[in-house]
């Protein structure tokens, strides 16, 4: 069983959950950027949380399939279309032997995930289907013409009409464990990081979510050796501006970081859009 790209969309690429444990080997984790939506889609299609499913980002895709099967779209909301015709979005959706699937672009939000039954079964690379940006590992971005084998189906459908899923974020707020780095910077710039709003910049992608704001104030000159960087990082490149490190992040890199937002607190940063509002609000450390 295959499926045929007749859109490729802005950016749609093959992810699961990441190929965590490679970074002594300088490769990220990779991966959904909105796990829970690619957990999501999987359920209602049948599959284990770890088969693959497609990453769209704000311009959705379209695809040919070539047998009957069952698929799903979650994440940023979007107009769902086979052979032309309105299907459900957040629901599992029954596609005949050639049918063409739209998955429109998303009308809030950034990225839409889809999942077929049986997963994209892809060859993995260090253990994962994951499409990595960074490192170029994994499937290249997806383009009009490729074609996906598929899996073999795990299990039914799930019996739902819709599942409600939260909505984009609108403002973003992401609580924040300061340090390693803080004390490179001014008290002042310490507030400020807390009590600034700042923006989602057009230029964001999956390696980091780059922000616009008011640059951030060294204590101290010079630079680090390279140091490791982990999912989440909020790391301060020479203009002051932060930026987020999500699932495609260097795994090394010699601009302080400032603090860090706890890697669960990252799903909602895949659906922001450019212009978004951001807000860090400090965070406890546990234990």
């Amino acid at each position: 069983m295959s499926v045929t790209v007749t859109r490729s969309g802005l950016l749609t690429t093959v992810q699961d959950l990441g190929r965590p444990g490679h970074a002594h080997l300088g490769v990220p984790r990779s991966g959904a950027l909105d796990q829970p939506a690619h957990r999501l889609a999987n359920r209602l299609v049948g599959n284990p949380p770890t088969a693959a499913t497609l990453e769209t980002t704000l311009l959705g895709c379209a695809l040919r399939v070539d047998r009957a099967v069952t698929v799903a779209v979650t994440g940023a909301p979007c107009a769902v279309r086979v052979d032309g015709r309105p299907a459900a979005w957040g629901a599992p959706v029954r596609l005949p032997a050639g049918a063409t699937l739209d998955v429109g672009p998303a009308t809030r939000g950034v990225r839409s995930y889809l999942a077929f039954a049986g997963g994209v079964a892809a060859a993995p690379v260090l253990g994962s289907r994951s499409t990595d940006l960074l490192s170029g590992l994994g499937p290249a971005p997806l383009a009009p013409g490729d074609v996906l084998p598929l899996g073999e189906p795990a299990g039914p459908a799930a019996a739902v009409d819709l599942v409600p899923m939260p909505a984009p974020p609108d403002p973003l707020l992401l609580p924040l464990l300061f340090g390693p780095r803080d004390d490179w910077f001014t008290a002042g710039s310490r507030t400020a990081l807390t009590a600034s709003d700042y923006r989602v910049s057009p230029t964001s992608n999956r390696i980091g979510l780059r922000l616009d704001g008011p640059p951030l104030e060294r204590a101290r000159d010079g630079e680090l050796p390279s140091e490791g960087m982990v999912l989440g990082s909020v790391q301060v490149p020479p203009d002051g501006r932060p930026v987020v490190f999500l699932a495609d992040h260097p795994t090394t890199g010699g601009y302080p970081v400032i603090g860090v937002v706890p890697a669960a607190e990252l799903a909602a940063a895949a659906q922001a859009a450019p212009g978004t509002p951001v807000r860090f609000t400090p965070a406890r450390r546990r234990g």
